[in-house]
């Protein structure tokens, strides 16, 4: 098959393969992490590929050990005093992730090692999403003090009973059989499966999603959570993460960590405790609005606030500016960090 790599030195390359379209994130000694650049490639491969009638089926992989990480901190960390990387690279990865969650082409994430945060983003939606006993799941933001984006709100939101409420402000990890089980990931392969099951999509050569599934079903194993799994305490977590504030999660979880039997809470108790107070707040009130009688505090409330009206991502709504709202085109590509 006739195979063209794009652009070999980037941090996300690009290779088209008759009507298979091949996406690897290219910074395996950063563990993939997300830049401005890595979104913006990312953005542009899509953008490509939905237009491109030849282009049937998209293939996204990390390289290394990881499939990613992230969001890069040290970018958003660096931005401060320059141009607002940290509110470029938010608005290109929130406008990229509705646009993976409505993609047109069929997607396959094959997903190896630390898959995290906004790197999760990029596997939990795809159509397919191939895991390993060597993933790991979590969305931890709440921990640095910021909280659960990149529609990991929604996502996580839709799980059964408060699963949601539980990883997102525990940044709990889930692993391969985990992640399938809780339904953020369709198919298990073997590790050493993997680059076979890869191979044999490119050789399928074609986009039809009975095919790709049976494809993935010749590799994939069925997995249940071991014993241990955290999956197995929902009836606990369903408990302690019903409740309406944080600070009645954290009292309802210390209540259960004295039981016998529960000393799977102590770890996680601990990490609860050591998060931001704010992201912990922000993200549990991020699918759970409160109600008209339950005032919230003034700098959690100031952070669900629109923003004037030509400052909101911009989200095509009609079928012919569909990739509009790029954030070259927006009023944030002129604003600079102020002291």
């Amino acid at each position: 098959m006739a195979q063209e790599v794009v652009n070999s030195d980037e941090v996300v390359l690009g290779e088209e393969i008759e009507h298979v379209r091949l996406i690897t994130l290219n910074r395996p000694r950063h563990l993939n992490v997300i830049s401005s650049k890595v979104v913006s490639l990312l953005a542009e491969y899509l953008e490509k590929w939905e237009k491109d009638d030849k282009a049937e089926l998209v293939i996204i992989k990390g390289s290394g050990r990881a499939f990613s990480a992230g969001g890069d901190l040290k970018m958003f960390y660096d931005g401060r005093n320059s141009k607002d990387s940290c509110l470029e690279v938010a608005y290109r990865m929130y406008w990229l992730g509705y646009h993976i969650h409505t993609y047109k082409k069929t997607q396959v994430a094959l997903v190896h090692g630390i898959s995290m945060g906004g790197g999760a983003s990029l596997m939990v939606p795809m159509k397919f999403s191939v895991v390993t006993e060597k993933t790991v799941f979590a969305t931890p933001e709440a921990s640095i003090g910021f909280h659960t984006d990149c529609g990991f709100s929604y996502i996580l939101s839709h799980l059964p009973g408060h699963l949601g409420e539980f990883f997102a402000l525990t940044g709990a990890r889930l692993n391969g059989k985990e992640l399938v089980a809780a339904g953020l990931a369709t198919h298990f392969v073997p590790l050493e499966k993997l680059s076979d099951l890869e191979k044999r999509l490119i050789s399928l050569n074609s986009g039809d999603e009975n095919a790709v599934k049976a494809v993935i079903e010749e590799f994939a194993v069925e997995v249940q959570p071991d014993e241990q799994s955290v999956l197995n305490k929902q009836s606990i977590i369903d408990e302690c993460f019903s409740k309406d504030t944080v600070a009645e999660i954290i009292k309802s979880f210390e209540a259960e960590s004295t039981k016998e039997g529960n000393g799977w809470i102590g770890p996680v108790l601990k990490g609860l405790k050591r998060s931001s107070p704010t992201g912990l707040r922000i993200t549990l009130r991020s699918w759970n609005p409160p109600s008209l009688d339950n005032a919230g505090d003034e700098k959690i409330d100031q952070v669900f606030q629109p923003f004037e009206e030509d400052l909101e991502l911009q989200i095509p709504e009609k079928e012919e500016h569909r990739w509009d709202g790029k954030y070259e085109n927006s009023p944030y590509a002129s604003l600079k960090v102020t002291d």
